[in-house]
C-alpha cells in the first residue's frame, strides 16, 4: 500500500508542475521572444541525453520545483590505475598505488609497495622547483610580478594570484611550497637567471647530480603530466632538500597571508597533517593531477625513528592522509612487527 501511495503521489507531483510550468508559459513568454526560446530549446535537445536529468522538488515554502540533475563527468583514472599499480595488496591496506617509508639516518626500507614504478608527480614537482631557487642564492627579498605567461595552459587551473599581482621571491616560494601555488612556482622558474628553459634544464640537472635516474622535468610545477618519478628518487629529493632550513620551515608553514590587489588574502598548507598534534613533521610536499592521483611526500619523527614516507597514486581526496594514519598507527601502536616486503602481491 505505502509504495502505490508514493508512486501516485509522485504522479501528482509531476502533473502539477507540468501544470504550473505550461501556466507560466502561457502568461510570462511574450510572443516575440518565442523564437529565441525555440533555438535555446533546441540547443538543449542537441545535448547528449545523459547529461542532465529533471526531477521535481518540494520545496521549503512547499512550493513545487524542477530541478535539473546534472550528470558528473567520470574521473580520468590515473598512470597508476591503467598500470594496474592498484591490483597489488599490501599489508596495510594502503589506497596508494606506490609507498615507500625509510629510515632517512640509516635508509632502512620499513615498507615498500611498487617502489620502483614511474609516474606522474604532480605537484611534488615543486620541491625541486625551491631547491634549485634556494641553491641558486637569488635574492629573496627580490620583487617578481605575475604575468600572463603565468596562467596555467595545461589544466586551466585556478590561482589566487591575479596577474598583475607583485610579490617577493619569498613569498612566492612560501606559497608555492605551502599551498601549492602553480602561478607562484611558474613564475619562480619564469624569473631564473637565463629565463624557464634553463630553470626546467637546472632542474634535471639537479635530478642527475643526485642520483634520481627515474626522474624527469618538463615544468616548475607539476602540471604537466610529463614531469615524472619513482619513490625512490623523491626519497633521495626530500634527503636533499631537508638540507635547507627555509624549505623546512615554509613547507611546513600553517598559513601566510601576502598583499593581492590591496588586499590581504590568505593562504593554507595543503597538507592538514602539519597542524596534528599526533605528527612531527619536517618537511612536506602534497601534489594531484588526475594522471598522478593524490601524492604525498613527508619528512618525521614517527617510534623515534626521523622516517621519509612517499605516497603515490592514492585514490580519493583524502586517501593519502589516510595512509600516512594507517603508516603511523603501525609504527606506533602494532605489536605484530614489520611486514614482510614481499607480502605486497597481485589481487587474485
Amino acid at each position: 500500500m505505502s509504495t502505490i501511495r508514493t508512486l501516485v503521489s509522485a504522479a501528482l507531483l509531476f502533473s502539477l508542475a507540468a501544470t504550473a510550468t505550461a501556466a507560466a508559459s502561457k502568461s510570462t513568454a511574450p510572443e516575440k521572444k518565442r523564437p529565441a526560446a525555440k533555438t535555446t530549446l533546441a540547443k538543449a535537445a542537441a545535448r547528449p541525453a545523459q547529461e542532465s536529468s529533471v526531477v521535481v522538488v518540494r520545496g521549503r515554502n512547499g512550493a513545487l520545483r524542477r530541478v535539473a540533475l546534472v550528470r558528473a563527468e567520470p574521473t580520468r583514472p590515473s598512470f597508476g590505475q591503467l598500470s594496474g599499480l592498484h591490483d597489488v595488496v599490501d599489508a596495510l591496506e594502503l589506497k596508494s598505488g606506490v609507498a615507500l617509508v625509510l629510515d632517512q639516518d640509516t635508509n632502512e626500507v620499513l615498507f615498500s609497495k611498487n617502489a620502483q614504478a614511474v609516474l606522474p608527480i604532480a605537484s611534488l614537482t615543486k620541491l625541486m622547483t625551491a631547491v634549485v631557487v634556494t641553491e641558486a642564492g637569488l635574492p629573496l627579498d627580490e620583487l617578481i610580478t605575475i604575468s600572463d605567461e603565468d596562467i596555467d595552459t595545461e589544466k586551466g587551473s585556478r590561482s589566487r594570484l591575479k596577474v598583475g599581482t607583485t610579490l617577493s621571491r619569498g613569498d612566492l616560494l612560501h606559497l608555492a611550497l605551502m599551498s601549492s601555488e602553480n602561478r607562484a612556482a611558474h613564475a619562480l622558474g619564469r624569473s631564473y637567471p637565463g629565463g624557464l628553459a634553463v630553470f626546467v634544464a637546472e632542474m634535471n640537472h639537479k635530478a642527475r647530480e643526485l642520483g634520481m635516474r627515474d626522474t624527469r622535468y618538463v615544468e616548475p610545477t607539476g602540471l604537466s603530466s610529463a614531469n615524472q618519478s619513482s619513490a625512490r628518487d623523491l626519497a633521495t629529493l626530500v634527503k636533499a632538500a631537508l638540507d635547507h632550513q627555509i624549505i623546512r620551515e615554509l613547507s611546513t608553514s600553517h598559513e601566510y597571508e601576502v598583499e593581492v590587489g590591496n588586499r590581504p588574502v590568505q593562504f593554507r598548507n595543503t597538507n592538514g597533517l602539519v597542524k596534528s598534534p599526533e605528527w612531527e613533521i619536517g618537511l612536506q610536499k602534497t601534489g594531484y593531477i588526475s594522471e598522478a592521483g593524490r601524492c604525498l611526500v613527508m619528512q618525521a619523527k614517527l617510534a623515534g625513528r626521523q622516517l621519509i614516507m612517499v605516497f603515490l597514486d592514492s585514490a580519493g581526496k583524502y586517501s593519502r592522509i589516510g595512509d600516512a594514519e594507517r603508516v603511523r598507527h603501525w609504527l606506533t601502536e602494532s605489536t605484530a612487527g614489520v611486514p614482510s616486503l614481499a607480502s605486497a602481491k597481485p589481487k587474485l
